[in-house]
């Protein structure tokens, strides 16, 4: 299994034949130069979405249309996008698990806002989500966008994820510090991918809070378009 960041909180996650892009974001990214963006999407066979904020959504469609594969996500905004805008879609819901060629993905609570931009102002985009998802033996919690919750008790115990991809940046997610405690609390990753940082100066730079909260853990620092192995 293979992950690669594509800054911000997206990624590309290859296992077997499956390629999942997890809320790509290319246009505007200050993260992923222009010139990476092929090689961030070639081959990809789905896109995996966790909500409807455009740093997470602004190239989906054009990807679903451009590459003909479908978008996965939470129902309503699924059902929404299929009907007005005639894209492949598998819309499933918090608790639900479905089999997508050698993955199986589960979509569990998240704590944050979802919403899109419509010509008629914001729209409520269903909910904000995060998955567990089943590969080579592995679970990786892939968290979405959220906060330190309660949630993250039951969850941590009942998949039993051993590798982590936390949003940590601060600000619109829980911070470096918080994600540690988390991590300690709730969890029992070996390893543990922050995301959603750097990209803005509003947003934490570093992830040292992190190694430093979780010693035995193994923390990395992902770069942009570098394969970690996993």
């Amino acid at each position: 299994m293979k992950l690669i960041w594509l800054g911000h909180g997206g990624f590309r996650l290859e296992t077997g034949t499956s390629v999942v892009l997890i809320d790509p974001w290319l246009t505007g990214n200050p993260m992923l130069d222009e010139t990476q963006h092929a090689a961030a999407t070639t081959g990809a066979t789905h896109i995996l979405l966790t909500h409807a904020h455009f740093d997470h959504v602004v190239d989906v469609l054009a990807l679903a249309r451009h590459l003909s594969i479908p978008i996965i996500g939470q129902y309503d905004l699924m059902g929404y996008w299929a009907e007005t805008e005639g894209v492949n879609t598998i819309g499933f819901n918090k608790g639900g698990t479905i089999a997508v060629e050698d993955l199986r993905i589960t979509m569990v609570p998240a704590s944050h806002s979802n919403t899109f931009s419509t010509r008629d102002g914001l729209r409520t985009a269903g909910s904000e989500v995060g998955y567990m998802i089943s590969a080579e033996g592995h679970v990786v919690y892939a968290s979405g966008d959220t906060d330190i919750m309660a949630d993250m008790d039951w969850m941590g115990d009942f998949y039993k994820p051993d590798i982590g991809i936390l949003s940590a940046g601060g600000h619109f997610t829980m911070d470096m510090k918080a994600a540690a405690y988390a991590a300690k609390r709730y969890f029992a990753f070996k390893t543990l991918i922050p995301c959603h940082y750097r990209t803005f100066p509003v947003l934490e730079q570093s992830a040292q809070d992190l190694i430093d909260g979780l010693p035995g853990v193994n923390v990395i620092e992902p770069q942009v378009m570098k394969e970690i192995d996993l």
